[in-house]
């Protein structure tokens, strides 16, 4: 049974993209290796979520990347804290069985106030000028000082937006290292989130997503590299080595396709807009209905009952672009059945994705519409990873974006991959993303 445990988590790595990675592939040449599927909304939350408690959506309460409050008229957008996970994760558990047992969490969504020994994850400091100042959250507080100094700041630009790049996913890895070698935490998991990019902006078969691979890759020489000194430290010999599990959260797949929820319900008479000096804002108080979009769904929330609800999925039942229309039972079947979700999700097809979009003239959009700006925006926007040089600012064609998930898996080509450095761990394919919760534990004689 291993002392020490480091879960990766990757998203958007295939089985074949092995053959672009010698050193991944090294790593568990001698290990597992099987099918994983991720649960639907295969989006990151979630999945994290799913992955870290071993439930569905149903019971911990992430529907999606987002939330929306009604009691608050607010959309919550990439800054929840930890407490609205409603189960207990890894760590949790692993502190109830043995309080010596220690872990870290480093840059998955959701991890501030987790109750893990040690946290890094992003945390800007929002100035009241709307600049932003880069921070990240930790445990212990004084540890971000440590690592900016030992590693520079957290490099924020490059984590989302025209200039992500490899140079976040170093700067978690390089800071990883630090920790382990400092503190030797029992379990690691840690989130690299390289490969979403190009695989979203140019597809996941293009040259720039093949490059990803070559440079995350040689990104995690240096956590292996890192770690197998960290940890062989601790025991001094091949029995402090770790038990690496690699798990892929989703996978990206091309898309040449999008829908505008908002947009539809707009011109159904639904959803309501107020004039700003800057343009159309979203008036959630004084719509009946209107869509948090998450790349491959969206959850429609609908005021009203149930002859509401049956208006709005008939606007989207057949459309092009949407597979299912979900309400009600429809949601129990896919464990999405929680207070938090629209009553109305949609589901998009293979090929395409959900734009959050409401404006009809690109004129009237919003200014931060055209700004990295992810806390306003109703959904998520991946044309934030575009630059319109005559704009000098993000483009409004969302047609650009060419590469998503988040829909149900239905095909072996749409799974994951799970593995690990050592033989006689998984338990037969395929697994699911909640699957790997157990994985863990038993690791710990749990």
């Amino acid at each position: 049974m291993p002392e020490y445990v480091v879960l990766l988590s990757v998203p958007g790595l295939r089985g074949k993209d092995l053959a672009a990675m010698p050193n991944l592939s090294a790593l568990v040449a001698a290990g597992d290796r099987t099918a994983l599927v991720p649960s639907f909304p295969c989006v990151t939350c979630p999945v994290q979520v799913n992955m870290t408690t071993g439930k569905p959506p149903a019971q911990h309460g992430v529907v999606g990347n987002g939330f929306y409050w009604p009691d608050k008229q607010k959309v919550e957008m990439w800054t929840a804290w930890n407490d609205v996970i409603q189960a207990p994760q890894i760590w949790d558990i692993l502190h109830q069985h043995d309080p010596s047992i220690r872990s870290a969490v480093w840059f998955p969504l959701l991890a501030k106030g987790a109750g893990a020994d040690l946290i890094c994850t992003p945390a800007p400091i929002h100035n009241p000028d709307g600049s932003e100042s880069l921070w990240c959250y930790t445990r212990p507080s004084e540890l971000y000082g440590e690592l900016r100094d030992a590693l520079g700041h957290f490099p924020l630009q490059h984590f989302w937006g025209p200039l992500a790049n490899i140079r976040s996913t170093a700067w978690i890895i390089d800071s990883a290292v630090h920790a382990a070698r400092a503190e030797r935490p029992n379990f690691f998991y840690i989130y690299l989130p390289h490969l979403d990019y190009a695989a979203q902006k140019c597809g996941p078969d293009s040259p720039e997503a093949q490059q990803a691979l070559v440079d995350l890759d040689a990104a995690l020489a240096r956590l292996i590299a890192g770690f197998g000194e960290a940890y062989a430290g601790a025991g001094g010999d091949d029995r402090a080595e770790p038990l690496w599990l690699v798990a892929s959260e989703y996978t990206i797949w091309p898309v040449d396709h999008v829908v505008y929820p908002n947009r539809v319900l707009r011109e159904a008479g639904l959803l309501q807009v107020r004039e700003e000096p800057d343009g159309e804002h979203l008036d959630l108080a004084g719509s009946a209905a209107w869509a948090m979009v998450d790349h491959q769904l969206a959850h429609v929330f609908v005021r009203g009952g149930a002859e509401e609800v049956a208006r709005v999925k008939s606007l989207f039942a057949g459309r092009q672009g949407i597979d299912e229309v979900l309400t009600g039972d429809d949601l129990v079947r896919y464990e999405l059945d929680h207070e938090r979700s629209g009553q109305v999700v949609l589901v998009s097809s293979p090929n395409s994705w959900q734009a959050y979009y409401w404006w009809l003239d690109d004129a009237r959009a919003p200014k931060f519409a055209r700004t990295v700006d992810i806390h306003r925006k109703p959904g998520y926007d991946p044309v934030e990873l575009f630059f319109d040089p005559a704009t000098k600012g993000i483009p409004l064609d969302a047609t650009r974006v060419k590469g998503s998930h988040g829909a149900p898996v239905r095909e072996e080509w749409q799974q994951g991959v799970l593995l690990t450095s050592q033989p006689g761990v998984l338990e037969g394919p395929p697994m699911a993303d909640s699957d790997v919760f157990e994985l863990v534990l038993r690791q710990f004689g749990i």
